[in-house]
C-alpha cells in the first residue's frame, strides 16, 4: 500500500509540473502504464517486490516503447522477463505497418499507377470519394520522419558480433518504367544476446558498390565489434563484406549453399545429396565436422563431380560457424532469421503489387522491420548470457592469436 501511495504522489507531481497542453497526454501515459503493469503482474503471478508461491518468473528491467494516442505520442515501459516473453495485449502489433501500407496504397492511387486490386482496396478503406495529393504527402511525410529516425539512429550503444545481411526484390515504378529493385536488410545480435534491425536500403541491384555503401553507412552510425557476417554467396555482397569487415569471418548461408548443390543435380538426385550432406551437421565437434565434410565430398565425387567440387571450394565458408560457441551454431549458420523478415515484407508488398516509387517501397519495408525490431526488444534474448560469455572467450582468444602473429 505504501508503494502504491508513493507512486500516486509521484504521478501527482508529474501532472502538476506538466504544461497544460501535455497534462492529458501524461494522464493517458499513466493509465496505459498502470494497465501494462497489471497485465504483467497477472502473467508473472506476483507484483513488484512481492513474495508469492505462484510466481512463474521475475521481472528483468524494461523496454521503452512509444505509443501513438489521440493525445499525442507517449512513452511507456514494457517489463522484460527473465524467462519467457511479454507483450501487452493493449498495444496493437503491426499498427505501424498498416499505416504505412495505407499510405503506399493512397500514394499509388493518387498518382494513377494503381492496379485493379489496389482500386478495390481503396474503396474498401472507404476513401473512394477521393483523397488529395497534399493529404497523401502529409501522411507519407509523417511516416518518413519516423522511418528516417530509425534508419539514422546510432548503433554505438553496444557491439554486434553477429551480423546477417540479405536482400529481397519488388516491382517499383521509376519514371515511366516498372523495374525490379532490391531492398537490403541487415540485422545483428548484440553482445548481450538480443537482436536488432541495423538498417535498410533500396537500390537498383545487389552490386558491390551498393552493398559497400550500405555497410559503410552502418559503420558510420557506430556498428562495431563484428566477428561473423552471415549471408548468401552473391558476389557483390561477399566482396563488400570482405572489404568492410576485414577482421570478421564470413559464413556462407548453409540453406543457400544446399540450394546451390541441388542446382548441380537433377530433382531425383537431390534427396541423395541432401541426405549425405546432413550427416556432416549431425556432428558436434568441429574436427569431426571437418573430417565428415571431406569424406562426404569424396563419396559423392564419382557420381556427382560438380557437387564434390562445390563442396571443396566452399568448405571454409560454409563451416565458418564452427569457430564459434556450439550453442550458437544453429542460429548463425544460415540466414533463416532474416529471411522470415523478407517473407513478411513480400507478403505486405504483394498487396501493392507495384510501388509508385522507391521511397514508397522503402517506407513500407522499413515499417515492417521496425515492428519486428520493437517486438525483439520485449521478448527474451536470442542468445543466452552463458553462451555470450563463451563468445567473449572466443573473441579474446582470437585477438590474442592476432597479436601473437603481429
Amino acid at each position: 500500500m505504501t508503494h502504491d501511495h508513493s507512486a500516486l504522489l509521484a504521478q501527482l507531481d508529474a501532472l502538476t509540473s506538466a504544461e497544460a497542453g501535455s497534462m492529458f497526454a501524461e494522464l493517458v501515459r499513466a493509465g496505459l502504464q498502470a494497465l501494462i503493469e497489471a497485465e504483467a503482474t497477472e502473467k508473472i503471478g506476483a507484483g513488484r517486490y512481492e513474495r508469492s508461491a505462484e510466481r512463474a518468473t521475475h521481472r528483468n528491467g524494461h523496454r521503452a516503447k512509444t505509443v501513438s494516442t489521440p493525445a499525442g505520442d507517449v512513452s511507456v515501459k514494457i517489463p522484460k522477463l527473465r524467462s519467457g516473453s511479454f507483450f501487452p495485449v493493449l498495444l496493437e502489433r503491426r499498427r505501424r505497418i498498416d499505416k504505412a501500407l495505407h499510405a503506399v496504397i493512397m500514394e499509388a492511387y493518387v498518382h494513377g499507377v494503381s492496379t485493379r486490386s489496389v482500386d478495390d482496396l481503396v474503396k474498401a478503406l472507404g476513401v473512394d470519394t477521393g483523397i488529395s495529393k497534399s493529404e497523401v504527402s502529409r501522411i507519407c511525410g509523417e511516416l518518413d520522419k519516423e522511418i528516417a529516425r530509425f534508419r539514422e539512429r546510432s548503433l554505438a550503444h553496444t557491439t554486434f558480433p553477429y551480423v546477417f545481411a540479405d536482400a529481397t526484390y519488388c516491382k517499383v515504378r521509376v519514371g515511366a518504367h516498372v523495374v525490379s529493385q532490391a531492398l537490403v536488410v541487415a540485422t545483428g545480435v548484440s553482445m548481450d544476446g538480443s537482436r536488432e534491425v541495423l538498417g535498410t536500403a533500396v537500390g537498383d541491384s545487389e552490386s558491390f558498390e551498393f552493398w559497400r555503401e550500405f555497410f559503410t553507412s552502418l559503420k558510420a552510425r557506430g556498428l562495431s565489434g563484428v566477428q561473423l557476417v552471415t549471408s548468401d554467396a552473391h558476389a557483390g555482397l561477399k566482396a563488400a563484406v570482405a572489404q568492410q569487415f576485414t577482421n570478421a569471418s564470413w559464413q556462407r548461408c548453409r540453406v543457400h549453399f544446399m540450394r546451390n548443390l541441388h542446382g548441380a543435380v537433377s530433382a531425383k538426385q537431390a534427396p541423395v545429396v541432401t541426405a549425405a550432406v546432413k550427416t556432416i551437421f549431425a556432428h558436434t565437434d568441429p574436427d569431426d565436422i571437418d573430417a565428415q565434410w571431406d569424406q562426404v565430398a569424396d563419396t559423392l565425387a564419382p557420381s556427382f563431380p560438380k557437387v564434390a567440387t562445390m563442396m571443396r571450394d566452399g568448405k571454409a565458408d560454409v563451416l565458418a560457424f564452427t569457430g564459434f560457441p556450439k550453442a550458437h551454431w544453429q542460429k548463425i549458420w544460415s540466414n533463416n532469421p532474416i529471411e522470415r523478415l523478407n517473407k513478411e515484407i513480400k507478403r505486405r508488398a504483394d498487396v501493392v503489387e507495384i510501388f509508385p516509387n522507391p521511397a514508397a517501397f522503402l517506407r513500407l519495408a522499413t515499417a515492417v522491420v521496425i515492428e519486428a525490431h520493437d517486438e525483439w526488444q520485449v521478448t527474451r534474448r536470442y542468445l543466452s548470457d552463458v553462451s555470450m560469455t563463451e563468445l567473449r572467450q572466443v573473441i579474446a582468444a582470437k585477438q590474442h592469436a592476432t597479436k601473437a602473429l603481429d
